[in-house]
C-alpha cells in the first residue's frame, strides 16, 4: 500500500531532463508544479497520457502551473519521445528509482506471469508552497488530465 503524500512537502529532487537541463524543487518555487510518472516511454498508454497533458498544456499555463513526466527512461529515450509527441513540457530522467521511491510509485506488476517492481502509473498535484495538494494513484488515462486540470483549477 503506497503512502499518502497529500499534505507533506514534496520531496526533494533533482535530476537530469530533456532540453540539457537538470531541474530540481526550486525550479518550480513560484507556481504549482504537476508531477506525473509513467512506465515507458513511447508505449501506448503512456504516449496518449502524455498528448492529453500535451493538448491541454496552455490550460495548465494559464493557471500558473508547470508540468514534469518523469520516469526509469534515459535522457536520450525521453528525448525521442518529447520529440514525436511535440510535449511542450520536459521529462526527467530517474534511472536510478530516487525520485520514484520519494514518491512511493513503485510497486510489484506482473506480465505474462511473471512479477517485477514497476512504476505504478500515479500524478501529483504541489502548490506554490511546495506543499502535495493531491495525488491520483494507479491513474487510467482515459479523463485523467481532466481530473487533474479540474483540480488545478480549484488551488
Amino acid at each position: 500500500m503506497a503512502k499518502k503524500m497529500v499534505g507533506k512537502k514534496c520531496p526533494k529532487f533533482k535530476g537530469e531532463c530533456t532540453s540539457g537541463l537538470t531541474l530540481s524543487n526550486e525550479d518550480f518555487d513560484s507556481c504549482n508544479l504537476v508531477i506525473y510518472f509513467y512506465p515507458k516511454d513511447s508505449t501506448p498508454g503512456c504516449t496518449a497520457e502524455g498528448q492529453e497533458f500535451r493538448d491541454n498544456y496552455k490550460s495548465f499555463k494559464k493557471l500558473n502551473t508547470q508540468i514534469l513526466g518523469v520516469s526509469r527512461d534515459s535522457v536520450k529515450s525521453h528525448e525521442n519521445f518529447k520529440l514525436k509527441q511535440s510535449f511542450p513540457f520536459e521529462l526527467l530522467s530517474d534511472p536510478d528509482e530516487k525520485m520514484c521511491k520519494a514518491f512511493d510509485v513503485m510497486k510489484m506488476k506482473s506480465m505474462y506471469g511473471r512479477e517485477y517492481m514497476g512504476v505504478d502509473r500515479c500524478t501529483f498535484l504541489i502548490n506554490h508552497d511546495g506543499k502535495i495538494v493531491k495525488e491520483w494513484r494507479s491513474v487510467k488515462v482515459k479523463g485523467h488530465v481532466d481530473e487533474v486540470l479540474s483540480a488545478v483549477k480549484d488551488l
